[in-house]
């Protein structure tokens, strides 16, 4: 990606926020979308817009079907408001990649507290150590020869 569709990019995603926010009134947008990023190509025709939505898969959808819906005109006010010949056609979607990272992140938390688990439990089978004097000793056992 160039420099110049990377800022491009920002600039959509900074101004659809702001409409999405401002502007439109459509009752399927119950769950506020968040834009969390804005993939503009090389040839600046086309931007994929990237969202989130809190709530059910069904509000999800609805979220997502009313924002393709008023693509037309959030374009035409993007034209008012940015100085480029020809603004890019919006297609919105959802970010997979932000649910796929907090799975992994999920997946990451049940393995330490599994890992956690598991140690308590050797932890609590295993008698403690202890040295020449009979005390409880940190070291580990001598090996055998």
């Amino acid at each position: 990606m160039s420099r110049r569709t990377e800022r491009l990019g920002s600039v959509i995603r900074e101004e659809l926020a702001l409409m999405i926010q401002r502007e439109l009134s459509d009752p399927r947008l119950t769950g506020l979308p968040s834009i969390t990023r804005v993939k503009v190509s090389e040839d600046l025709t086309v931007a994929d817009v990237y969202i989130t939505v809190m709530g059910s898969r069904g509000r999800q959808t609805a979220a997502l079907n009313a924002l393709r819906h008023s693509a037309g005109f959030m374009r035409a006010k993007l034209t008012k408001s940015l100085s480029i010949r020809q603004v890019p056609y919006l297609r919105f979607h959802f970010d997979e990649a932000l649910r796929k990272e907090l799975e992994l992140r999920n997946l990451l938390e049940d393995i330490s507290r599994e890992n956690a688990e598991i140690d308590r439990r050797r932890a609590a089978a295993e008698p403690p150590a202890t040295d020449a004097d009979g005390g409880a000793s940190d070291a580990p056992p001598p090996a055998e020869v």
